[in-house]
């Protein structure tokens, strides 16, 4: 591919600079000469502060997004579940890669493994401190733990593990996806069945950003794209948006390719856990935006944006 390097934009966390030498590797072997560049976002920079304070998921893209509309950089590389479903005018989601393992984990200390969901819990016992930042997994948890204290957790999975491991905390909960990129996927405990914890939109999915007009560059990473993840990320990224998109809110939403159709199953809770709105629809696979919203008038009447809407006041 002649032309100038394709200048790759990314966060400089260990697990982002994973997903942005992935892509860059992936672009170099289709011929393309890549340059990766760091940029420092609002999210790394807030870094003490729980993610329910610090306002919107733009905090780990909008940098990053800003420097590819000024033309710094000729990609983004996000973790979708990072990204709102309104982009920035002039911005598309380009490709996606495989999704990786969408399920939550359970982490415990590495003195203490465990290899299946209720020995783990076992272990843990009823009034377990268990680290996480999200509102989504604490609202879907206090029913499987309900003496259990939920505290705030930040920092990359490295900083997360050696805190875990000198006694802050009991457990974590975490992404399995980042775990398993970043080669610690033996320090799963157990992995959270959808049943139990219904993952982010985009959980686990690398999403590829370019600006609509680079037609060199879009041509170059529509290559790389995996149909089954945007087919996915398509479903569940239009129910966030019919239910009026937002961030450190307690919805969730999985996309399963099955049989040849897509499942999408979502959940709305409040932030007690009391409340669990669930809905689950089958649609064809060229149709997903459709099937998003379809489970999202679902939740919606079976009350789900009041939920939400208390939650957004709180």
């Amino acid at each position: 591919m002649s032309g100038p390097p394709i200048r790759i934009g990314t966060r400089g966390s260990r697990l982002a600079l994973w997903q942005a030498t992935a892509v860059g590797s992936l672009l170099e072997q289709a011929g393309a000469e890549v340059e990766i560049v760091t940029i420092r976002t609002d999210g790394d920079r807030l870094q003490t502060r729980p993610l329910s304070e610090t306002g919107t998921k733009r905090l780990f893209v909008k940098e990053i997004e800003d420097a590819l509309l000024e033309r710094a950089v000729d990609v983004a590389v996000h973790s979708a579940k990072d990204m709102t479903v309104d982009q920035p005018e002039g911005l598309e989601i380009t490709a996606t890669l495989p999704r990786e393992d969408p399920r939550d984990a359970l982490v415990l200390p590495a003195t203490r493994p465990a290899a299946d969901l209720p020995s783990a819990l076992a272990v843990l016992g009823e009034r377990a401190a268990i680290g996480t930042s999200s509102v989504r997994r604490i609202a879907q948890l206090i029913p499987v733990l309900p003496g259990a204290t939920f505290s705030p957790i930040r920092g990359n999975v490295d900083t997360r593990l050696h805190k875990l491991d000198a006694g802050e905390f009991d457990a974590l909960i975490l992404a399995s996806a980042g775990m398993r990129r970043l080669g610690v996927g033996g320090r799963i405990s157990a992995a959270l069945p959808f049943d139990t914890c219904v993952p982010a939109p985009g959980q686990g999915i690398i999403a590829i950003q370019t600006r609509r007009d680079d037609e060199r560059t879009r041509a170059a990473v529509q290559r790389l794209h995996d149909p089954a993840a945007g087919i996915a990320l398509a479903a569940e990224r239009a129910l966030v948006e019919a239910l009026g998109g937002g961030c450190q809110l307690p919805l969730g939403a999985i996309a399963i390719h099955d049989a040849g159709a897509l499942d999408l199953q979502a959940v709305v809770t409040s932030i007690d856990g009391a409340t669990v709105i669930r809905a689950r629809r089958r649609g064809p696979l060229d149709q997903p935006a459709v099937l998003g919203r379809q489970v999202a008038a679902d939740l919606s009447s079976a009350g789900a944006r009041d939920v939400l809407e208390a939650v957004r006041r709180a």
